[in-house]
């Protein structure tokens, strides 16, 4: 791509998604499906003005490693450390039940091949934790003691995923199972998830003592991008999600976190403000990129919608999609049947993880195209009905978790 095509790209990512975004929130409609919409209307599936590219993708990455970094920096660790086991059973059962429900399906019902049934499930497990994160900030119920809940079991969910594919593709690509390459991820997550706040702490002390030192401006923003980078870089290294990382970074500067950050920088309030409002403009910039990538990847151009088979293996996996993942949040036996529904309809959002795992059966052959296409549909419907939703579940008063609602 020549450099002032790039431009003009860009140009109409950021204007369209600020447009469409504005335009969706004054009628009541979650901001984030504007921004989807944008990258719908500018991708193949209407216009064709805009095709993803490694540049755009690399952007959009930042977006999402950011955004995770700000939910990160405003997370209570107190409420999610207490919210841990139930974040870990939605996680769990958001896992096994859409798997097996989709898996079986497609092996028995629809008689369609292992492998192929294999990546129906894996996609069908996928959770969108930016859709959800965002749609909970633009509601302003991103503190609240559920968020904490959605926000555990998303990033657990994340991990799960990463580790399942790793198993599919080794099946699908070998036909036989490494367990050994299975269980070094996990291994290597596990320690990542463990070293990595002593790591942040020796790193926090040098943000603390050289803060004051600074003879140049914009020192902060340099050094928590820098540090959000490295940690995404660590976290993509050893085979987890490069979000992980910048989640860890997050929480570790988070006022709440007693490790490592807040030890050292709880002292100086200051410092943690100019850390949000230094960050703030940025992520702001770069977090629509992202949605407006996930709208770019749905290409509804590859779709068959005159095919009865389309229709009815859709509908089958739509329904599975969000009854599977509704489910799994009720086995945390809360009093509320309100609260449980909001923890079942945030974890539903496929987006962008529902397409890579799409995407890598589509590269590796396994999905064929009537198949692929069937995805990219539920993979739409699942992704911008649950805003809606959610919105609406929102209005009504959060009880029976304490906090803020």
């Amino acid at each position: 791509m020549e450099l002032d095509n790039f431009f003009l790209t860009l140009f109409l990512i950021l204007i369209l998604a600020r447009v469409l975004g504005e335009l969706f929130a004054r009628y009541g409609i979650p901001s984030v499906l504007g921004e989807l919409s944008a990258g719908i209307l500018l991708g193949s599936s209407v216009l064709g003005l805009v095709e993803p590219n490694e540049v755009l993708k690399v952007l959009a990455e930042i977006g999402i490693i950011l955004l995770l970094f700000e939910v990160g920096l405003e997370t209570d660790f107190e409420r999610l450390k207490d919210s841990g086991w139930k974040s870990f059973v939605v996680a769990i059962l958001g896992v096994i039940l859409p798997f097996s429900f989709a898996f079986f399906v497609s092996y028995y019902a629809f008689e369609l091949s292992i492998n192929i049934s294999l990546f129906i499930g894996g996609t069908m497990t996928a959770t969108s934790i930016g859709i959800t994160l965002r749609v909970l900030r633009d509601i302003h119920m991103e503190n609240t003691n559920i968020a904490q809940i959605v926000i555990g079991a998303a990033v657990i969910d994340d991990i799960i995923g990463i580790i399942l594919l790793v198993f599919i593709y080794d099946f699908s690509t070998a036909t036989e199972v490494s367990f050994n390459h299975t269980i070094q991820i996990s291994m290597m997550i596990l320690a990542f998830l463990i070293l990595a706040p002593f790591a942040a702490k020796v790193i926090s002390h040098f943000i603390h003592k050289y803060h004051a030192e600074s003879r140049l401006p914009g020192y902060m923003p340099t050094i928590i991008i820098s540090l959000i980078l490295f940690f995404s870089y660590l976290s993509h290294h050893i085979g987890a999600p490069a979000i992980l990382g910048s989640f860890v970074a997050g929480v570790a500067l988070s006022r709440r976190f007693f490790l490592p950050f807040g030890v050292m920088l709880r002292k100086n309030e200051k410092l943690l403000d100019e850390v949000q409002s230094s960050m703030t403009p940025i992520i702001q910039i770069f977090t629509p990129i992202f949605f407006v990538m996930v709208g770019l990847s749905m290409d509804l151009s590859v779709i068959d919608f005159t095919s009865s088979t389309f229709w009815i293996m859709s509908s089958v996996f739509i329904f599975l999609g969000f009854i599977s993942k509704f489910a799994g949040a009720f086995f945390i036996f809360q009093q509320s049947f309100r609260n449980n529904a909001m923890i079942g309809i945030s974890m539903i959002p496929r987006g962008e993880v529902g397409l890579i795992f799409a995407e890598m059966g589509r590269v590796n052959g396994v999905l064929p195209n009537d198949i692929y296409a069937i995805l990219i549909f539920v993979i739409i419907i699942t992704t911008v009905i649950p805003p809606f939703l959610l919105k609406k579940y929102f209005k009504f008063e959060c009880v029976g978790y304490g906090g803020k609602s």
